[in-house]
């Protein structure tokens, strides 16, 4: 099933690790068509700029998210949200596109290390209604993940 010209719904759940641990990965009707929001407002876009994106993780079933270590309130679980990267382009200049191109709840530059473009990802999630249009950097203190504002530039940080 596609959810926009270049994202497919398989794509948007694909999880080794429900895979292994038998978690039935399947969203709701419902949870399809906000992944088909999400494809065509962010997914989509960044697609038609950068070329390929690499989804690392889309949609995550409550189960699935304990199984990894996140957070079963996660907007994963929501099918809200998805985390990606597009090689061969600064994770921090994709970040900049969308936070000054499209619009979005909250974007999050995860793990990123600057001068070093290929570390960390993006997580970016997408809601009709009351965007909170939020930008983060995430990043290890102390052994726990901790996340700064970004007011200006992600290449800045």
């Amino acid at each position: 099933m596609n959810l926009s010209r270049n994202f497919s719904l398989a794509e948007l759940t694909k999880s080794d690790t429900a895979v292994r641990k038998g978690i039935n990965n399947n969203p709701s009707a419902d949870q399809v068509e906000k992944l088909k929001s999400l494809c065509e407002n962010i997914l989509q876009p960044v697609r038609d700029r950068f070329g390929r994106v690499t989804i690392t993780s889309g949609f995550r079933s409550p189960e699935l998210c304990i199984a990894v270590g996140s957070s079963i309130n996660s907007q994963h679980t929501k099918a809200e949200a998805a985390d990606f990267e597009c090689p061969g382009v600064d994770n921090a200049e994709v970040a900049d596109w969308i936070k000054d191109n499209l619009e979005y709840d909250q974007l999050i530059l995860e793990f990123y290390t600057s001068g070093e473009p290929n570390s960390g990802w993006i997580h970016c999630s997408y809601i009709p209604d009351q965007r909170r249009a939020s930008c983060l950097h995430a990043y290890r203190f102390e052994g726990k993940v901790k996340y700064k504002p970004v007011s200006g530039k992600f290449k800045d940080i």
